[in-house]
């Protein structure tokens, strides 16, 4: 049975999508079934997996809005072990249309349930929100993964998404947790970081990741050629820390 993680921050810019499409393709690599689930209507993860978002029939918006089977949703990736629920324009609007929607809340859970046992891991890449939407992926989730750039507005995020963890655990999902704290962008030599690597152990004991992610210029340019850093540049120190976080998830999971 597949174990669903949310890659979740409502705040933008901290590598939530870069996270979401490496840590699944790495995972995949090192031979688990994985299923990659974009509901941002951005639709990064898709292209950085290299789907055509245009090309595609369906997307997350098909199981959550027209309830369309998630099987008939599923595109196989170029990439091992990989494949994508895509992500389309169109989930800009979901938000809106789901309001009326009866069990609103659980409709992407119903819809994964179907596919749960075809995986080993799914990861869900939500939108720099905490909306209907992302509400969506904490029910069907059962933990988070929160990337965190270490810089003092990154606190200000922290305390608001334990709070709405909180009321999705009262609501609607008491099993949800916390699978780690990733730090992105790490630069080990400032001050600040230091202080808010402290912090952010604090907030979190035991569930900051060992593996930290820095900086780098090939992770940048990966998604623009529709590849996960593994397989665009395997060994720069991006997907050196990728592969080093992929075999801490696998190993917390044993």
């Amino acid at each position: 049975m597949g174990k669903i993680i949310a890659v979740t921050n409502q705040k933008g810019g901290v590598g939530k999508t870069t996270t979401a499409v490496n840590t699944a393709a790495g995972i995949a690599k090192l031979g688990k079934k994985v299923l990659l689930v974009d509901i941002d209507p951005q639709g990064n993860a898709t292209s950085g997996v290299g789907v055509d978002k245009r090309s595609v029939k369906y997307s997350s918006y098909s199981i959550m809005v027209d309830d369309v089977p998630a099987e008939q949703v599923i595109v196989h990736t170029q990439f091992d072990n990989l494949d994508i629920i895509p992500s389309g324009i169109e989930l800009a609007a979901a938000e809106i249309e789901l309001v009326e929607a009866e069990k609103r809340e659980a409709k992407l859970k119903n819809a994964l349930a179907m596919v749960k046992a075809d995986y080993d891991f799914i990861f869900i890449d939500c939108p720099p929100s905490l909306g209907l939407i992302t509400t969506n992926a904490f029910c069907a989730a059962d933990t988070l993964l929160v990337p965190i750039q270490p810089e003092y507005y990154a606190l200000e995020g922290l305390s608001q998404l334990i709070s709405t963890v909180r009321k999705i655990k009262r609501r609607y999902n008491q099993y949800l947790d916390i699978e780690g704290v990733l730090l992105t962008m790490y630069d080990g030599r400032l001050n600040l970081t230091q202080q808010v690597v402290e912090e952010v152990k604090h907030f979190f004991p035991r569930k900051v990741f060992r593996s930290v992610i820095p900086r780098g210029v090939r992770l940048s340019e990966a998604p623009s050629f529709g590849m996960p850093i593994m397989y665009f540049d395997k060994s720069c120190k991006g997907s050196i820390s990728y592969m080093e976080l992929c075999e801490e998830i696998i190993k917390n999971n044993q």
